[in-house]
């Protein structure tokens, strides 16, 4: 009996982010424990060579793409390069070449620019960093760009979002050859959560931040983090901060491009789906415990962002869902 192929050729380029590139080494490489056959990884570049990473660290390639002839996964990491190699005519076309030999073709970041150049994600969903979303829609009208989610499975393409989706994909993918359990121990072993589901925004009300020395802003903020289970309509909040409920609306516009009443829900989105995915609680408890009036105020929030129900999200872990992410300052990233 033939064993299964576990070949994973990571492509990298001039200016490839090496923080790309280790997540999904390390994630493979840590996964050899427990997954069988383990991972056979290979850092391939296009002549072999020394690849300079975008913070200036230098790769030793272990192969030359042109010398590679097959492989089961093949992964292209992102970066500032992103551009340059999109426009590389022969990287381009030995990312198309070895992709038609494989089981699955991956991009973390902006490597999808490179497999949109290769024409891989043409009428796809796909997704990478939001700051480069509407740049990568704008060059390539086929593909079916989604800045929301942190990652996108779309039959046997999978895109994520920037640096650290690159672990939650990565994580994913390892489920998807090895089973939740192996997934589980390899996050444990490099003490991060499990993968988040895909369909989590990339950018989220718990990473969203007023700009420095905004104090009324980032009060009312823990505030709504800290009790999503509390009185948060925006007459409360506006007592609150001792402000109108127009300058509120104003406020929450301003800094986070959405009206009081959208961020809690967001919020309250945000928290049921964690405990969904990392307790047992039943669904009633959950919308209790997450500020909902009842189990059919969280359903309809639920079925309105992700289009499936709060059990059917727990049951099969949407990974291609659509988000509805809003559109935030960019961050150093």
């Amino acid at each position: 009996m033939t064993e299964p192929d576990s070949s994973v050729v990571v492509v990298a380029y001039p200016d490839a982010e090496i923080a790309d590139i280790a997540c999904v080494t390390s994630a493979l490489s840590i996964a050899a424990t427990w997954a069988h056959p383990p991972y056979e990884v290979v850092l391939a570049s296009i002549d072999g060579e020394v690849v300079r990473c975008s913070n200036g660290l230098e790769l030793v390639a272990q192969a030359a793409l042109p010398d590679v002839e097959r492989c089961d996964t093949i992964i292209v990491a992102g970066g500032s390069g992103h551009e340059d190699a999109s426009n590389d005519a022969g990287l381009v076309e030995q990312v198309r070449r070895l992709a038609k030999t494989a089981r699955r073709v991956v991009s973390v970041c902006t490597g999808a620019t490179v497999l949109a150049a290769a024409g891989l994600l043409d009428g796809r969903r796909a997704t990478t960093h939001w700051n480069y979303a509407a740049g990568l829609a704008d060059r390539f009208p086929k593909v079916l760009v989604d800045a929301g989610p942190i990652y996108i499975k779309d039959g046997p393409v999978a895109t994520s979002g920037g640096l650290m989706a690159s672990l939650d994909l990565t994580l994913a993918l390892i489920e998807d050859d090895h089973g939740a359990e192996t997934a589980r121990l390899v996050a444990k072993a490099m003490v991060t959560y499990l993968q988040r589901p895909g369909s989590q925004p990339q950018v989220s009300m718990f990473t969203a931040s007023p700009r420095q020395g905004d104090h009324l802003m980032r009060q009312l903020i823990d505030h709504i983090l800290a009790n999503p289970g509390g009185d948060l309509r925006p007459a409360a909040l506006a007592a609150r901060a001792n402000v109108s409920q127009r300058q509120l609306t104003r406020v929450f516009r301003e800094h986070l491009g959405q009206p009081p009443a959208m961020a809690v829900r967001n919020v309250r989105l945000e928290l049921a789906v964690r405990m969904l995915r990392s307790t047992d609680r039943d669904i009633g408890q959950i919308a209790d415990r997450c500020g909902f009036s009842g189990v059919e105020h969280m359903r309809q929030a639920f079925v309105s962002r992700f289009g499936m129900s709060p059990r059917q999200y727990r049951l099969e872990g949407p990974g291609s869902q659509p988000t509805d992410g809003s559109e935030h300052t960019p961050v150093a990233g």
